[in-house]
């Protein structure tokens, strides 16, 4: 067993420890050594939370894992085995992470208690933290949750971490995820959450700072809530503010009036494309018109036309020549987007050849085709003939 000293102090940021081995490994493109001390503060990536960040001498740890309560680090370089060495974690990090799980903790106990649902799945990363909830909550209730909470963290309470007797563990009402053998850790929040954890938390929840709720979906017959706490709320807080500044000064207008003229700009984008596709609509009958009624086969190439634009001229063009009808539309990336149809001709013997001659991708009906092709105009005239 590896001693854990981010159970004894979650505050404590360098610590010695004798090297017990360091053995190399390649996995897929990843190469390293992984190496297990007799005692460490690097919390390895266990209970759906991501592990510490920081260094071994000097040597940064890139994953830490557990497995039978044995602690392993994954370095870039090898440590000699029975030296003594010095770690150092990340405190910005482990800190933040100790924010969201103390914040998650209060934020589930809240649920747990007013709704008596369940947290069946829990992820914290470095990015978010999820929480899915075995029953469905609505908007307004999640926003009730989310001042709780808030308030929670206002009076400061302290987080308790004990460790229980199997015989105190028989009598006392806590939340666990999962079936825990041997010690049991538990966090307990008074009057808000009593929790089996692993994990480091604060030791007071103002310290969490604030919490703010960045998602609500249905999940499984329940719902997937996201949420971020302290400084990482604060910084989507403070993206979020830049992004609608930016909005509201490019649009040269208050930010609480920004909903309202989104949607009219919305509103007038959409008027916009339906005259637009109208218009090219109306070129394309006219360039219809021109093409003689006695040519077999008609191939147009245009620029930035719509599918219903295509598909429209298509079913115009079939009905007055008896071969092959395509249009073929540039892409950006260059190549077309073509629809082919026929009433004389099976269109999948001609997307057949295409596939085999040029790669073309696609498919469809005897009667009509579509797909996209990367090929040259000539060719692809040469080859239709």
């Amino acid at each position: 067993m590896t001693e854990k000293l981010y159970d004894q102090d979650a505050y404590a940021v360098e610590f010695d420890a004798k090297v017990i081995s360091c053995e190399a490994y390649q996995e897929k493109k990843e190469s390293g050594y992984h190496v297990i001390l007799d005692r460490t503060l690097f919390f390895p990536e266990e209970g759906g939370q991501s592990p510490d960040k920081g260094t071994i001498d000097g040597i940064e740890v890139t994953d830490v894992q557990i497995k039978k309560d044995v602690i392993t680090h994954s370095l870039k370089e090898p440590l000699a085995v029975g030296e003594t060495v010095h770690g150092i974690i990340d405190w910005t990090h482990r800190f933040n992470n100790m924010q969201q799980h103390s914040g998650e903790h209060i934020f589930s106990g809240i649920v747990h208690s007013r709704f008596g649902y369940d947290n069946v799945g829990f992820h914290l990363s470095d990015n978010i933290v999820t929480m899915d909830f075995n029953g469905v909550l609505t908007a307004d209730e999640v926003r009730e949750v989310e001042t709780a909470a808030n308030e929670v963290i206002v009076k400061n309470l302290p987080v308790e971490i004990t460790y229980p007797s199997k015989e105190e563990l028989k009598t006392l009402d806590y939340r666990s995820k999962i079936e825990i053998e041997g010690q049991v850790r538990i966090v307990t929040i008074p009057g808000v959450d009593v929790c089996a954890c692993c994990a480091p938390h604060v030791k007071k929840t103002g310290e969490i700072g604030m919490l703010n709720v960045q998602s609500l979906s249905n999940y499984k017959g329940g719902v997937r809530i996201s949420i971020l706490s302290g400084f990482r709320a604060l910084e989507e807080e403070r993206k979020k503010s830049q992004v609608i500044s930016s909005i509201s000064g490019t649009l040269s207008a208050n930010q609480e009036l920004l909903p309202e003229l989104v949607e009219k700009l919305k509103q007038s984008n959409q008027d916009l494309k339906y005259k637009l596709a109208q218009a090219k609509q109306k070129l394309v009958e006219q360039k219809m018109k021109e093409i003689p009624a006695d040519q077999e086969n008609v191939l147009l190439f245009e620029t930035d036309l719509d599918t219903p634009v295509m598909r429209n001229a298509i079913n115009g063009l079939v009905e007055t020549h008896a071969g092959i009808c395509g249009i073929f539309v540039e892409k950006e990336e260059g190549g077309y987007n073509f629809i082919i149809g026929s009433k004389t001709k099976d269109c999948r013997e001609i997307a057949t050849l295409l596939r085999e001659k040029t790669g073309a991708r696609g498919g469809g009906s005897a009667a009509m085709i579509q797909g996209s092709v990367s090929a040259e105009e000539k060719d692809l005239r040469e080859l239709l003939a």
